[in-house]
């Protein structure tokens, strides 16, 4: 799906602070969205998140910093994270470069997988068009 000059990958689910999760298995893999790019620039630093660590949907789980913009990424779905993308402390411009695919951020067994997502947007639904249609409204892009 594209909405103005922006991917957003049909097959992806999304939350209202730009985050995509992908269903894996049993596992949920997250990332940052094309348009949360956008806002934030170019990645310059991904904080390591240990594997192990619970983590509750919608609260913060790792940051990220940019030229311009610091900020908190918030988990998709509750559970244990099972792994984190360690080319990011090394490259952590996959993020633009490759944001559903190599640029992926952390993998999350979920703990009540069926109820967080169905909390997660679609691409292709009202309430998504609204949200992105609103951001850019709000940051002028």
């Amino acid at each position: 799906m594209k909405i103005a000059k922006y991917d957003f990958p049909d097959e992806l689910r999304y939350d209202a602070t730009h985050n995509w999760a992908r269903r894996e298995g049993d596992e949920v893999v997250q990332g940052m969205s094309v348009f949360g790019q956008a806002l934030a620039g170019e990645i310059m630093y991904v904080e390591p998140v240990a594997v192990g660590r619970e983590v509750k949907q919608g609260a913060p789980v790792l940051s990220v910093e940019s030229g311009k913009w610091v900020g908190r990424i918030t988990a998709t779905v509750s559970g244990t994270i099972v792994a984190f993308n360690s080319d990011l402390e090394w490259e952590p411009v996959l993020v633009n470069q490759e944001p559903y695919g190599r640029g992926w951020m952390i993998r999350i067994q979920p703990a009540a997988l069926e109820e967080d997502w169905a909390r997660l947007l679609e691409a292709g639904s009202e309430e998504f068009h609204a949200l992105i249609a609103a951001e850019r409204q709000k940051y002028n892009l």
